[in-house]
Order: structure tokens, then C-alpha cells, then sequence
């Protein structure tokens, strides 16, 4: 295809005619102090080369020692992903020649891994049902060096290799054929991700390589069971770019399908500049690596004692969590979804609802107010300059009657900026709502007295003016008035 614009016309037209079929492979580094088989710093951003040893080298003679942690973060996303623990796995040496593989092999595991046979559940966009989607299986495997192909003055001449990231500890995820177009693919990558998060077995920053997708996709007609013949894509360093791929490889097979070509099992990258695909060589099969067991390490086994102790670490996950803030705080869905879109901002929002006299009214100024001026100040939820307590306590205030909704809102601001307690800026900005009918009521007789022409034609049926006089009572008490006892005294007053 020539063009992402007939990539998109394509899928267009033909989108009733092909479904597609997709299952994504994520590769996710595991957030240990150290490598999986060595005792290197397992630290991005140190300079090239210093985070490494004869192990993570490959030098002849060194040998691998399983990280007893990395084990323990595998099982524990196996485990919130629904797979079945396998209690016994095997190491497999994996066997490919590339410049930033040191060994000519990567340690993984391939026929006997981790764990198998999970699912997740996604809630597409594009309807409102949720999916379920399986998990094929979660091994573990060390991570490959790092190629560097640009950002040096010979770069067209040379590719320079660091190997820092050589024996990182990784997990793959890989799922079932399930997802059927691009949105179910970024809501499948978006709730990983944020159980990934949850669990704290990984930062799955993309920018820094710690989440990586490769996606396989294929189309067929409507109604076939068997599969097209699919192509991997590579090069998806963000979810944004997955869909955008994933939308132009569907669009391209099935114009070649249409136009009576055949579609090529291969693997293809991602080119952001061309927003398109390009051919990068042919899909490689099982039997291309030559896969045999890892004759340094022993069969890792997870026994049920081990495997239940890690459940138990399990923190709760967003899905239970949504329900529960449903259930026991009375939000609705949306509300509840965004509260947990982070485990962080879901312990900030309990935290203060906790000491919130209305839950619901809690929720709206954690994600307006509060989301609001954390996004301006460009601060995450763990920095924010007002503690949930305080955020609590501003609330009681306003329900209380101390402070109105409005001078609450120039209280946050003080709150935000200096991270004060609400009480303490409400008694120097000297603001207090007044609620004694007897101090209103006078103030309203006085605005009376002063308009009299006003009152005149409020009395012959001009019912408008009654803003009029809400407003003048509101300037004499410098907004102070409860609105609600205002609204109510001075009906009574103008008769």
C-alpha cells in the first residue's frame, strides 16, 4: 500500500468484509535491585558498559545464579493475571547471533515456562461489554544488550553496543488471539499496564524501555475459523504508536487479500516518520532458535507453600478496587474508574474520604480541584502539596457551614500553594461563612432600604430584581452570606 491515507480508506471499506485477529507479546522488566543471573546493579541510566560482570558478558566459564526475586515479582504477575503456577519450569537457551547478545544465546524459558493459561479483563471503548482476554503464558527470560544505531559522529559507519541492560530480568507476557481491533489492543496494554503498576513488579516506562510490545496481527474473511497468515510488528514504544500500527497492517492485508496477493509471515517495524510499516526480515520459527535446556541452571520449582505466600502479597487490584469504592463509597463507575486509575491516587482519595463527611463530594475535588492543579503544577499525586487529611478537613468545612463552596475554592488555593491545613487559612484570609439568620436578615433590610426604587418594581411583578438584591447583600458581607439562608430570608423580606 502506498500510504497511510489508503491504509485508513482500505480499512474503511473493507472492515465488514475481514476481521481481524491480533495478540500482543509484552516484554516487561522486572524492577529488582539486580540482574536476573548476576549481582550488577539493575539501574537504567548508568553510563555504557559499567553496569556488567564476567556473567552478564558471557565470558567463558561464569555461571548463572537465579534471582530469587525476580521469581518472586514473576509469580506474583502470573498470579494477578489469573495463570496457573507451574510448579516445576525449565530454562532454555535460546539461540541467535546479534552483537548485543554477548553469549550468541538468551536465557528464557520455552515449552515448560512459569505460568499458563490466564486472562484479563478489558472494557473497549468501543463497547461497552467487557472482554475477556487470555493469557497463553508468562515466562521469564533475561534481557538482550542494547544497539546504537544513531547519536554518535560515525553512526553511519558503526553501530556501538552497550550492555548495561544485558541480563535485566524480564517477563513476557503473551496473549491468546483474542483481540479483534486497535482499541481492544490499547485497552488490553492500558489495564496490564496499570496491574503491572499495582503490583510494583515494574515502572513499565516505555521511554526507558521497561515495557515492550510486539504485536501479531492478521486478517481473514468474516466468518472463516482459520487464521490469515499474520505478521509481527515491532518497534512500538508507545501505545498510541500499537494502535496506529495495528491500524495500517490491518488496512494493508487486507488490500493485498483484495487484490488477490498473498500476505507474508514476516516481521515489520514501526517507521513513526512514515506512519506506516516496512519489512524487516522473515518471521523466524521455534525451530530457527534452536531451543535446548539450560544446562546451568536447575529446574526452578514453585511449591504450593511458596506460591500461596506470594498471593498473599498480592496488594488489591484495580478491578476489585472499583468495585469496592462502587459499593462502599456510593460512586458512580466513571468516578470509581478514574479514582483507581493509579494506585496512588486511589490510596489519596480513601485517605481522604475516610474523614469526608460526603464521599461522592470527595471524589469531585480529588479529580477536579485537586487533578486540576496538579496537572498545572505538573506534580504526580504522591507531590502533592495537600495532604488528603487536609483535602478532608477543607470539606468538613464546607459542610459545617464555616466556609462557602465558592470560598472554598480560593482556600485550596492557599492550601495548595503553601500546604497549610484549611482551618489555619481560613482564619487569616478572615473569611467566614455567615449563617445567623438575624446578622443576614439585617443586612438584607439594610440593601432594602437603599433601593427603594428597585424594591418598588420588584413589588409591581419584576421578579429579575431579585438577583439584584442577592448580589448587593453578597457585596455587604463580602460574599460571606450563606447562600442558602440568603436566598430564603430574603424571599420572606421582599414579600
Amino acid at each position: 500500500m502506498g500510504s497511510t491515507k489508503n491504509s485508513l480508506e482500505s480499512l474503511d471499506l473493507l472492515k465488514d468484509k475481514y476481521e481481524p485477529v491480533i495478540g500482543l507479546e509484552v516484554h516487561v522488566q522486572l524492577l529488582t535491585r539486580s540482574k536476573i543471573f548476576c549481582a550488577c546493579p539493575n539501574r537504567f541510566g548508568a553510563p555504557p558498559n559499567t553496569n556488567t560482570c564476567p556473567v552478564c558478558l558471557g565470558l567463558p566459564g561464569a555461571l548463572p545464579v537465579l534471582n530469587r526475586e525476580a521469581v518472586v515479582m514473576a509469580v506474583k504477575a502470573a498470579l494477578a493475571l489469573n495463570c496457573r503456577v507451574n510448579s516445576r519450569s525449565i530454562f532454555a537457551r535460546k539461540n541467535y547471533f546479534y552483537p548485543d547478545l554477548p553469549k550468541g544465546y538468551q536465557i528464557s524459558q520455552y515449552d515448560q515456562p512459569l505460568a499458563e493459561h490466564g486472562w484479563i479483563v478489558i472494557h473497549p471503548l468501543s463497547h461497552g461489554a467487557p472482554k475477556r482476554i487470555g493469557i497463553t503464558r508468562v515466562h521469564m527470560e533475561e534481557d538482550a544488550g542494547k544497539s546504537i544505531h544513531d547519536g554518535f559522529r560515525d553512526s553511519n559507519e558503526k553501530t556501538y553496543v552497550d550492555l548495561n541492560r544485558s541480563g535485566t530480568p524480564l517477563i513476557e507476557i503473551v496473549s491468546e488471539p483474542d483481540l479483534r481491533n486497535p482499541d481492544e489492543a490499547y485497552d488490553y496494554l492500558t489495564r496490564l499496564k496499570q496491574t503491572l503498576l499495582y503490583l510494583g513488579v515494574s515502572d513499565c516506562s516505555m521511554e526507558e524501555g521497561s515495557l515492550r510490545c510486539d504485536a501479531n496481527v492478521s486478517v481473514r474473511p468474516r466468518g472463516q475459523k482459520e487464521f490469515g497468515v499474520k505478521a509481527e510488528v515491532k518497534n512500538l514504544n508507545s501505545f498510541r504508536y500499537v494502535a496506529k500500527a495495528l491500524d495500517y497492517e490491518i488496512g494493508r492485508q487486507a488490500q493485498m487479500i483484495e487484490n488477490g496477493e498473498l500476505v507474508a509471515q514476516e516481521t515489520r517495524l514501526w517507521d513513526v516518520g512514515l506512519q506506516r510499516t516496512v519489512g524487516m526480515r522473515s518471521k523466524e520459527f521455534a525451530h530457527d532458535y534452536r531451543y535446548f535446556p539450560e544446562p546451568d541452571l536447575l529446574p526452578l520449582v514453585v511449591s504450593d507453600a511458596w506460591r500461596e505466600e506470594i498471593r498473599q502479597s498480592i496488594p488489591e487490584l484495580p478491578e476489585a478496587k472499583r468495585e469496592r469504592f462502587v459499593q462502599q463509597f456510593g460512586l458512580p463507575e466513571y468516578d470509581a474508574e478514574v479514582l483507581t486509575s493509579t494506585r496512588e491516587l486511589a490510596d489519596y482519595y480513601e485517605k481522604a474520604a475516610a474523614q469526608a463527611p460526603d464521599k461522592k463530594i470527595a471524589a469531585n475535588w480529588v479529580m477536579g480541584d485537586l487533578l486540576g492543579a496538579l496537572k498545572a503544577a505538573d506534580l504526580d499525586i504522591t507531590a502533592s502539596p495537600v495532604a488528603p487529611e487536609h483535602l478532608a478537613g477543607l470539606l468538613l468545612l464546607i459542610h459545617d457551614g464555616t466556609v462557602s463552596g465558592k470560598m472554598a475554592k480560593a482556600v485550596f488555593e492557599k492550601m495548595f500553594a503553601n500546604s497549610r491545613e484549611a482551618r489555619e487559612v481560613v482564619a487569616e484570609m478572615g473569611i467566614r461563612q455567615i449563617t445567623d439568620e438575624g446578622e443576614i436578615r439585617r443586612v438584607i433590610q439594610q440593601v432594602m432600604a437603599a433601593s427603594p426604587k428597585q424594591l418598588e418594581n420588584y413589588r409591581v411583578g419584576k421578579a429579575s430584581l431579585f438577583g439584584y438584591f442577592v448580589g448587593q447583600v453578597m457585596k455587604a458581607t463580602n460574599g460571606q452570606a450563606n447562600p442558602q439562608k440568603l436566598n430564603e430570608l430574603l424571599k420572606q423580606e421582599l414579600g
